[in-house]
């Protein structure tokens, strides 16, 4: 984690946040006058699980929801000063499709001021998903990873493994990809939180006869957590490049935790929780408790952005049926929509743009 005593201004820092103003502290605010920074139909580069408007949400309320920390504000986003900041540099977002989903949306937030010859973006279901702006020689990656370390749900495009496996000490075998980026966005959450302990495999993930041991959830959490701080001490330069850690994307599967009916879940949310002291049973604090430890004791300048709590309190936000299905519906789940919605990814135009703000409030006013 950042320590606030270092002398010299990291990079791409131009300023400093207010004393005592945590940002990741404050309260959701109806703000109508303030308009999403982009349609989702002008920004192509929306994956069609975040796509909401598209396939029928009948509201857009979700979209208009500025976050206010308590006692000081957000800078506002500024494309131009971002893109500059990025000119000739590589920035790379790695993790699962939550992850995938800030990267779209940075990518959106900043693709109008390119023109249409000058980028690009590959769309192969390779695990690395590549933004080219050819005039400013940057890119805005996406690497899938949804364990940082190598597992059996490598594979980009198909990745539902019955059982997952995590090979131990292998975040190089990812790794050598991240090199050379200037700025890193990390995240790894839900992947973990199967109900199970997680298997670690002793070998290869290509073993014919694998070796597994059962560990649990919080210790194999905690141990990719030291090996990604290892990983950015012997690998990333302080003195040129920024890494962020995001912390977990809640869910909101049980509406009875927020008052609402027995059996619901985030289908037809059109408000956020308005309970400062909210916190849903999916977001499990013990694994927020190795996320502090880890990154308090370790001496790596490592960015926490802490967008728990607060996204904790936006369960109209998430995409519920609104989004490109994978597979035909059954007439059992067509008359019971709530049984497929999905209260686990967002909304673009969303949330995520909100995460990307505060990126650039750390970014450059740390």
């Amino acid at each position: 984690m950042e320590k606030e005593s270092r002398e010299e201004m990291l990079p791409f820092a131009i300023g400093k946040t207010p004393e005592n103003c945590d940002i990741f502290d404050g309260k959701w605010v109806k703000d109508r006058k303030s308009e999403p920074m982009y349609e989702e139909w002008e920004c192509p580069y929306i994956h069609p699980q975040l796509t909401c408007q598209e396939y029928g949400r009948p509201d857009k309320d979700y979209q208009y929801w500025r976050w206010q920390p308590h006692g000081c504000d957000l800078p506002k986003f500024n494309a131009t000063l971002m893109l500059e900041a990025l000119r000739n540099k590589r920035m790379l977002f790695v993790g699962d499709s939550l992850n995938r989903g800030q990267f779209a949306s940075m990518v959106c937030l900043l693709h109008r001021l390119v023109p249409e010859e000058g980028k690009a973006m590959n769309s192969s279901y390779d695990s690395l998903t590549v933004f080219r702006m050819k005039d400013y020689n940057t890119t805005i990656e996406f690497y899938w990873a949804p364990f940082l370390l190598e597992s059996n749900s490598d594979d980009a495009g198909d990745h539902k493994a019955p059982d997952r496996i995590i090979r131990k000490g292998s975040i190089n075998t990812h790794g050598k990809i991240w090199k050379g980026a200037d700025i890193v966005v990390f995240n790894t959450y839900l992947w973990w939180i199967t109900g199970l302990p997680i298997k670690m495999v002793k070998g290869s993930l290509k073993d014919e006869v694998q070796v597994t041991e059962d560990v649990s959830t919080e210790d194999a959490y905690r141990m990719a957590m030291k090996s990604i701080l290892r990983w950015v001490r012997r690998n990333m330069d302080p003195k040129k490049t920024r890494v962020f850690f995001t912390s977990m994307s809640p869910t909101h599967r049980k509406s009875t935790e927020w008052g609402g009916e027995e059996g619901g879940n985030c289908y037809n949310e059109t408000t956020p929780i308005d309970d400062p002291e909210y916190w849903g049973s999916d977001s499990h604090k013990s694994i927020m408790e190795v996320i502090h430890e880890e990154f308090t004791k370790s001496e790596v300048p490592i960015s926490l952005l802490n967008i728990t709590q607060l996204s904790s309190y936006r369960k109209d936000a998430h995409t519920q049926i609104y989004k490109k299905q994978w597979g035909p519906l059954t007439p059992e789940q067509i008359a019971n929509p709530k049984s497929y919605a999905d209260c686990v990814h967002w909304c673009l135009p969303g949330l995520h743009d909100i995460w990307n703000e505060l990126l650039y409030a750390k970014l450059f006013y740390p």
